[in-house]
């Protein structure tokens, strides 16, 4: 096999379709083909899933998949390691939810930028979910995520606990001031997809209340969820970071009390391939960034995590 076979392979995976991977490598569907068979008779096992709705990898072909995009990958980075000789080089993905990276993207990207000028960052934002697949599917690096126990091919690095908070306008209750849980019992509300976690956390702790949430939209995006919030007569239930530096909302942000919800947020890296010095270099930068803007109150209501996994306030 070489390399032009691997770019080619993982050009259809990731298009889910010959045809779109034919497009966009400017190649004939058939020398596609010819390749994928000649991988497939190199390997002796079937690497590919076809169907009407396109193809997908069989477990042989995600195991190539992998391989092949660590290797394109590092080849890649072969230019730019030989000009930034004796320097971190090369390229990192992370994966931010989008509350996350309200406040964490730009001061990261400023920090590597400043520090690491060798090293290209690929930031990817969306919901936890989709992140947590993209990272499975090899696509991260690492990504930032709201959990604290490990997984299989996971490890995880307790950063920080983040309280939640409502979010809009509350009839008999002031700017910016607490709302006990049993107040919202008949507050009409948007939050995400019952399959996101935010949604499985807020209904759990509604539940061991006693509360029943009045949930009138299931909406998976935070933009969205805000603006409804905003201009409607519903609330939402977000962390406190959803709204960054922007300080014009902040009359419409309430503590959650009695009980108070919070959840964790650890940084994710994939263990079942080597981590190269780039990548170890950004999660350094992410743990060390993350106590940093904690310290200094720009990312507020949470608890950091020291080294030993203890919250401190």
């Amino acid at each position: 096999m070489d390399i032009r076979q691997l770019k080619y392979f993982v050009a259809i995976v990731e298009c889910g379709s010959l045809s779109k991977a034919a497009e966009k490598l400017c190649v004939a569907q058939p020398s596609l083909s010819q390749q994928v068979a000649g991988l497939e008779a190199e390997l002796k096992a079937k690497l590919l899933l076809r169907s009407h709705q396109g193809v997908q990898p069989t477990e042989a072909g995600r195991t190539l998949y992998l391989r092949a995009r660590d290797v394109m990958r590092q080849m890649a980075q072969i230019p730019l390691a030989v000009r930034m000789n004796g320097m971190e080089s090369g390229q990192v993905a992370i994966g931010l939810p989008t509350s996350v990276a309200v406040v964490f993207a730009l001061p990261m990207f400023e920090y590597v930028r400043r520090h690491y000028p060798g090293i290209r960052l690929q930031i990817v934002e969306g919901m936890s979910g989709y992140l947590a697949e993209l990272m499975a599917n090899g696509r991260l690096d690492m990504a930032i995520l709201f959990r604290e126990t490990e997984t299989r091919g996971v490890s995880v690095r307790p950063l920080f606990d983040e309280n939640l908070f409502v979010f809009g306008r509350i009839d008999g209750i002031g700017p910016a001031q607490d709302v006990p849980m049993r107040h919202l019992a008949n507050v009409p509300m948007v939050l995400p997809s019952a399959a996101n976690g935010l949604r499985v956390l807020i209904e759990r702790a509604f539940a061991h209340e006693g509360v029943d949430p009045d949930i009138v939209a299931d909406i998976d995006s935070l933009p969205t969820m805000l603006a409804i919030a905003r201009q409607e007569e519903v609330v939402t239930i977000v962390s406190s970071d959803a709204f960054g530096r922007n300080t014009a909302d902040r009359h419409l942000v309430h503590r959650l009390i009695d009980p108070e919800i919070s959840r964790p947020v650890s940084l994710c890296v994939p263990n079942a391939l080597p981590t190269s010095a780039v990548s170890l270099a950004i999660q350094k930068v992410v743990i060390r960034l993350v106590a940093e803007l904690v310290a200094s109150g720009v990312w507020s209501g949470v608890l950091h995590r020291n080294d030993t996994g203890t919250l401190q306030l």
